[in-house]
């Protein structure tokens, strides 16, 4: 059998990407075949894979990238907190939101179909959780197109792409805004039917509990909904560098529009003592703020 050398090792590690020792195992196993060696860590790395593919993923980042008129937010989600600041996992959120702000794909199915350097996105996912050794899936994502674009990121957990006509630096101030006051929608008109359902049960067992005559316990209810609405849809909630003049408010006093999308890593995902239990449903509509 061929010698294995820290040379062979290198170029191995250099073609898969995979551990040092994982690479020498491999070449050993081969009796020094680089081919039979990248056969061999394929395998074995979409094997840790599958195992892996069975944990539920809470931790994770919010990844974003704009050229000129197209952008992308994405939520790439893994095991740890300590994986979440990998700089491999962090390369590959960011090459996710470029491939999704430049291939347009319709959703994570036709993404994970789509080439990162001659590879599938799954295959490169799948041998970046061969090397780490943690699952990692990739949530939801949101892309804009044909507008003036900004971004801002609170750190790695929260993302806000807004697509404006108008001020460049108003736009900013609105990406910072959302990121801070989470709201769910643009506009009170487009806050999801089941969020408004809940919130109206919830002000009709207080409003019961008043004692008051039946219209009267009608009015709170619509007022108290009426509130939620305004609380909640960025266009109406008061702006956060003057809370005297709602965002709706100050952004027609300087001439512009937005639309505006958010991302909050982890959101809705809940995690027990050792795993997280299960995924949310899948991503919003297009001005429904995630």
């Amino acid at each position: 059998m061929a010698a294995i050398t820290a040379s062979m090792v290198a170029e191995l590690r250099a073609k898969t990407d995979a551990p040092m020792m994982e690479c020498k195992k491999a070449l050993t196993e081969a009796e020094g075949s680089m081919e039979k060696a990248e056969e061999i860590l394929r395998v074995k790395l979409g094997n840790k894979a599958g195992k892996a593919a069975a944990r539920i993923t809470a931790e994770g980042v919010v990844a974003s990238y704009i050229d000129g008129t197209v952008g992308a937010l994405v939520e790439l989600n893994c095991e740890t907190d300590f994986v979440s600041r990998n700089d491999d996992f962090l390369a590959f959120a960011n090459q996710v939101a470029k491939l999704i702000a430049t291939q347009n794909p319709a959703d994570v199915a036709a993404l994970s179909a789509l080439q990162i350097d001659g590879l599938a996105v799954d295959a490169v996912r799948t041998a970046l959780i061969g090397k780490i050794g943690e699952n990692m899936t990739i949530r939801r994502f949101k892309r804009f197109e044909g507008s003036k674009l900004v971004s801002y990121l609170h750190g790695t957990r929260i993302g806000v792409m807004v697509a404006f006509e108008g001020d460049e630096v108003a736009a900013k101030d609105v990406a910072m805004h959302a990121a801070a006051m989470k709201p769910v929608s643009l506009s009170s008109d487009e806050v999801p039917a089941e969020l408004i359902a809940k919130e109206r049960s919830i002000a009709e067992q207080k409003a019961a509990e008043s004692g008051k005559p039946a219209e009267i316990v009608a009015k709170m209810v619509e007022g108290s909904v009426q509130k939620y609405l305004k609380e909640v849809s960025l266009l109406n909630q008061p702006f956060v560098k003057n809370d005297k003049q709602t965002v709706e408010q100050m952004l027609k006093a300087v001439g512009t529009t937005v639309r505006a999308s958010r991302c909050s890593c982890r959101q809705g995902i809940k995690k027990t003592r050792r795993f997280p239990c299960k995924w949310p449903p899948s991503g919003p509509a297009n001005n429904r703020l995630c």
